[in-house]
Parts: C-alpha cells; sequence; structure tokens
C-alpha cells in the first residue's frame, strides 16, 4: 500500500511532523505541497527547504492547485502549476476539486494535457468520489473518495467500471480516523481496489494538518 500524504501544515508551525515525514519519504506515493492553497504569490523559503530535503530522500513531490470544479479559468491552473514548478521542483500536480461528471469530461482533458505539456508529471485528480469513467485515462492517479471515516466504513460504493483498471490508478483519502483503527483503513483501501491511500486521524476544517499515523506503521 502506498501513501499519498497532503500534509496541509506549515513547516515552521509542526516541524516535527515534516521532520518525520522526510524520514519516512520511501514509504509514500507522492507528498502534495500546499504553501498557500496553492503556491501562494511568492516563494515560501520554509517549503522551499522542506521541498528540497523531500527530494534528496526520494519523495516524489505534487503541487496543489485548485480548479474549483471547473470554474477556474485554465490559464490561472496552468501558471499555479508554473511556479509549483518554478519555485518548489515539484515533480507533477494534485488537482483538487475537479469534476466529475460526463460533460465536463473534455474541458478537464484539455486542463491535463495543458499541464502535463509544462512538464507535470504525475497528474493526480481529485473529485473525491468516483467520477464518469472517462476521467481514468486521462489521470495518472484518481482520488475517488475523500470524506470522514464514519462515511467511508457505511456509505462507501464502487462502480463496476472500476474492475476494469489497477488498484495503483485509485486513491482514497479518509479523515477522522480513529488511530488504533489506521491499518484497518489501509486494509480497507486496498479490498475497495486502491492500492493507495491517506488515513489520518484530524478532521475538519483541516484534518490534513496532521501527518497519517500509516507512516509508522510496519509495512504488511
Amino acid at each position: 500500500m502506498s501513501l499519498l500524504v497532503p500534509l496541509y501544515v506549515h513547516p515552521a508551525e509542526d516541524p516535527g511532523a515534516w521532520h518525520r515525514l522526510i524520514g519516512a519519504a520511501d514509504r509514500t506515493y507522492a507528498v502534495v505541497l500546499n504553501p498557500a492553497d496553492g503556491p501562494g504569490t511568492e516563494p515560501d523559503p520554509a517549503f522551499t527547504a522542506a521541498a528540497e530535503a523531500l527530494r534528496t530522500a526520494g519523495a516524489r513531490l505534487l503541487g496543489y492547485v485548485d480548479t474549483d470544479y471547473g470554474a477556474r479559468p485554465h490559464a490561472d491552473v496552468r501558471e499555479d502549476v508554473v511556479r509549483h514548478r518554478e519555485w518548489y521542483g515539484v515533480d507533477g500536480c494534485f488537482l483538487d476539486r475537479v469534476t466529475a461528471a460526463p460533460e465536463e469530461l473534455s474541458a478537464c482533458r484539455r486542463l491535463v494535457r495543458g499541464v502535463r505539456r509544462l512538464g507535470a508529471s504525475p497528474v493526480v485528480l481529485n473529485p473525491g468520489a468516483y467520477p464518469a469513467p472517462g476521467y481514468a485515462r486521462i489521470a495518472d492517479l484518481m482520488v475517488t473518495f475523500e470524506g470522514h471515516w464514519s462515511t467511508y466504513v457505511s456509505a462507501f460504493s464502487r462502480p463496476d467500471w472500476t474492475a476494469r483498471h489497477a488498484p495503483e490508478k485509485f486513491c482514497h483519502l479518509v479523515y477522522g480516523v480513529p488511530e488504533a483503527l489506521v491499518p484497518l483503513a489501509l486494509r480497507t483501501a486496498r479490498e475497495r481496489g486502491a492500492a493507495v491511500a491517506g488515513p489520518v486521524t484530524g478532521d475538519l476544517p483541516n484534518p490534513w494538518a496532521e501527518l497519517t499515523p500509516a507512516l509508522g506503521e510496519p509495512e504488511r
């Protein structure tokens, strides 16, 4: 099981979490960098240092970019990707709040093609739920569940078309997981066809301000 790690807390605010993440970089699928709900308006030296340390430790880096469910102009999204790459040396991008409906697929495809031409790879799409099947062909990884543990265990459903794709195509991000149940969250994701996961114990408004305890779990 690979771990996708969005850590949305400033390195100066929780340096211990960042140090633990750097030490466990080889356990991750990728780390999502999010200095200011995106790259911000200027480079942040603390994130520059953290990104360099993570790269040195072997982590793959993704720049966080909000698409606002297709409402943001593609030029603005591409500019965020450029800033992430120039300032923090990210490999790919984590496109958050992407569309999921079939009628929006062509626009999302154009957007992904545009960020790939900028050199971004991998491209992770986060609709937070299972989108129309065609989205799987344009993403390297899709976050097909983002929500609370209570919802994950009680109201999860997986469409039949996902069986045509490898588990490495899917990721589940679950928050509000009791720490003792983090290993169960990882096993559940695997059983539900997702080879990538990111269970955290934190809760709203920013569950990703805490590092996943899964990085401390032995590999199984």
